[in-house]
């Protein structure tokens, strides 16, 4: 497309989300900009989810942007906190961050795969490979360092490969720069309902030019959030603590006028004592012994470790751009259950009577090793045609062990029963994909434009088990090899200057794998597939006080991946299909200076089309964990006040739609309710010194994020396991800025 028209069109159309992707007063903003006449509604965001620097409403894509500033003014501290505010999205919580998955556009996490990407700026984090268990562990970072959060709605397999069904969530970190010195410091202490102690933290961080082409930042935060949960069986009050710490180096030099180098080596550890869960009556889906109390007998600490490093280099050869990104990564993941109420209470069965019922302790360790290596080639300039061509490569080692015990209510391990089962699935996985797509202008207002990727990916692993539940000693190898094919096709037509029309048509996939070695068990899980059909408009309006973007997609899936038990033994097949159809919608509105108000939906339809025997589900039922429905009203006003001070105030309100827990036929099947969420957050400035307010949950809702209908090993109901919406949280949050 001509400049011209780039120029007119540029900016954002926000999610809305107290106009959370541009924030009305951040720290560094001027006093002048603070407060923005209406005209700047249309602010100039410019995004890189498309591997090329591109205003958000030139991109054929359903996409929202969530500033790094607009989510340390909330109080955020995982997804689960500001995720409902952006249409299309659901996130379920296993009790604390990190204990995350990622549902977008209906697709659900079905099976153990993910089926949305997530990166840290161009490189993937999480395993691809179905040993990894990523669907359960998504990345979910501590907003530390973050420029912004991009959310892609729809498959983007052609540039990001493999898991990118529904989407892809993207973290994009904070440059380093040479211009000037700069730092900031903050400290914070909060309140949660029901908590004994007060909450707090602090962050840091510093950008030091080292010349005047090169920079280093450092960053360091820690959160340490109070328990809520009250153990009535042992008695201990606020058994949830939680503690959240991180930080990120940077480096950028640019030793010559075309040529950049951006270095980075990031950490975050989060350590939970016990997850903020509940045990609820399988019945009527109330707390056993009064509101926020659970009952488990033995600790469920969880403990995430994560280290990334990654290598940026990027050369600008005249007629296009050549990148390099070089990425190492490391997750650790260490989650431990109580296992006493579903293993514990068969030791009479297992044991012909001879052994009461006892404590069981159920623990998974995972450890993932991942390289990954990407060039691209990228035309440059504003010329009619636009192309992109790219090869990819990773390399991934992950551990999976799990680990059940047998004791008696004392803590004496039981002789003949202990270890109940020891299983551990080493698995590794190889990709080489070459990609590629081009857009073209037909004429001023038309662009069509397409894409293509090719990978072949190699998985081998094992399953090493041995124990009284998994039928003695065994061992069991598996390896497949697969070739994957994707593309999009899209076109773009500007109805004014204002207003773009867009179609896509776009495939994604998430990679099969290897199955253990038994008569009757396919060799190998093909990869699952799906074609996503969308068409949308993007306009600013009523002279650029006023953007709305609206979605409409049908998607199709196919070959559903699921997990299905063989001989005693776990295994995967291709289920038949699905299929998810929606409308988005985010509109944001500044009537007068200062104000903005914002609205966003997602309404979704996700059902099975076929019948999956394996998951006892039929036609048409719905898929797990996907709200039919998620809609936020959000509204933030800003004004000067004197002496250089500044001031903005803002409120939302979030809505996310009943959920199934499994499929009607299923045991384990039980109706989510739907829940509101109200926040509040507020803040005022004068460039060096803020002092910021929020408040989440202000009406202090019980409601659930996540739940799981726990059976016993006989598939039994014994009760029903629900993560709690973080109760009603005041922060207060003082920062200093040079």
């Amino acid at each position: 497309m001509n400049m011209i028209r780039h120029t007119l069109r540029k900016g954002l159309l926000c999610t809305a989300a107290m106009a959370l992707c541009a924030p009305a007063l951040a720290l560094e903003d001027s006093a002048e900009e603070a407060v923005q006449p209406v005209s700047q509604v249309r602010d100039i965001i410019t995004v890189t989810a498309q591997k090329r620097e591109e205003a958000i409403t030139d991109i054929p894509v359903s996409i929202s942007v969530v500033s790094g500033e607009r989510l340390t003014s909330l109080g955020v501290g995982s997804l689960v906190d500001f995720a409902a505010y952006v249409p299309g999205v659901n996130v379920g919580s296993g009790g604390s961050p990190g204990q995350t998955s990622i549902t977008l556009r209906g697709i659900a996490p079905v099976g153990p795969g993910a089926t949305v990407s997530t990166h840290v700026d161009d490189s993937p984090m999480g395993g691809s490979s179905n040993y990894s268990r990523a669907s359960a562990f998504a990345l979910d970072l501590f907003p530390n360092d973050i420029e912004r959060v991009e959310i892609l709605r729809g498959p983007q397999g052609t540039l990001y490969g493999a898991s990118a069904m529904g989407g892809l969530l993207r973290y994009v970190t904070r440059t380093p720069d040479p211009s000037e010195f700069a730092a900031q410091a903050s400290g914070e202490i909060f309140s949660v309902a029901d908590a004994g102690s007060l909450g707090y933290g602090g962050n840091i961080r510093v950008n030091v030019p080292l010349a005047e082409n090169a920079a280093f930042s450092a960053s360091l935060f820690t959160r340490e959030t109070p328990g809520y949960v009250d153990n009535t069986f042992t008695g201990e009050d606020d058994q949830n603590e939680l503690s959240q710490t991180g930080g990120r180096l940077a480096v950028f030099w640019q030793p010559s006028a075309n040529f950049t180098v951006n270095l980075s080596a990031m950490f975050q550890d989060i350590d939970s004592a016990n997850n903020g869960q509940v045990y609820l009556d399988p019945v009527t889906l109330q707390t056993f012994d009064g509101p926020r109390t659970t009952r488990n007998i033995i600790a469920e600490p969880f403990e995430k470790r994560e280290r990334y490093y990654a290598a940026r280099l990027n050369w600008d050869l005249g007629f296009a751009d050549f990148t390099s990104i070089t990425s190492v990564s490391n997750t650790q993941n260490y989650q431990f259950t109580d296992a006493s109420r579903i293993f514990g209470s068969i030791f009479p069965l297992l044991t012909g009577g001879a052994v009461p019922a006892g404590t069981s302790e159920f623990n998974i360790f995972l450890d993932l090793e991942k390289v990954t290596q990407e060039f691209r080639l990228t035309s440059s300039g504003d010329t009619r045609l636009q192309w992109l061509l790219g090869a990819f490569y990773t390399d991934e080692e992950s551990v999976n062990q799990q680990f059940a015990s047998a004791a008696d209510f004392n803590g004496n391990l039981i002789a003949g029963l202990h270890p109940l089962a020891i299983v551990s699935l080493p698995s590794a996985y190889e990709e080489v994909a070459i990609f590629g797509n081009a857009s073209f202008d037909l004429t001023d207002r038309l662009t069509i434009g397409g894409g293509v990727r090719l990978a072949r990916n190699e998985q081998d692993f094992a399953q090493i088990s041995e124990g009284v539940l998994v039928g003695g000693t065994t061992t069991l190898r598996g390896e497949s090899s697969e070739d994957v094919f994707t593309y999009m096709l899209n076109a773009t037509f500007d109805l004014t200057d204002q207003t773009m029309l867009y179609g896509r048509v776009a495939t994604g996939y998430r990679p099969g794998g290897p199955n253990v070695a038994l008569l009757g068990v396919p060799p190998q899980v093909d990869a699952d597939r799906l074609i996503n059909y969308e068409v949308g408009v993007k306009s600013d309006f009523w002279d650029g006080r006023a953007l709305i973007e609206a979605t409409a997609y049908w998607i199709d899936w196919e070959d559903i991946q699921l997990a299905q038990a063989v001989g005693g033994v776990s295994a995967l097949v291709n289920g038949d299909t699905a299929r998810s159809r929606g409308i988005e919608l985010q509109a944001v509105v500044a009537p007068t200076d200062g104000l903005r108000l914002g609205f966003n939906a997602g309404l979704v339809d996700s059902v099975l089309t076929a019948d999956a025997p394996a998951l006892n589900g039929v036609d048409g039922d719905r898929l797990p964990g996907v709200p039919q429905y998620n809609y936020s009203v959000t509204a933030d006003y800003s004004w000067g006040l004197q002496n250089g001070w500044d001031a903005r105030v803002g409120g939302g309100v979030r809505w996310v739609g009943d959920r199934n827990v499994s499929y009607p036929a299923s045991a384990s099947f039980m109706v989510l309710d739907s829940y509101h969420s109200v926040d509040l957050n507020g803040e005022i400035s004068n460039g060096a010194w803020a002092l910021r307010g929020y408040v989440r949950n202000l009406t202090d809702e019980d409601v659930y994020v996540s739940g799981t209908r726990m059976t016993n090993a006989l598939g039994v109901p014994v009760f029903v396991m629900g993560t709690l919406l973080q109760p009603r949280t005041v922060g207060l949050v003082l920062s200093v800025s040079r």
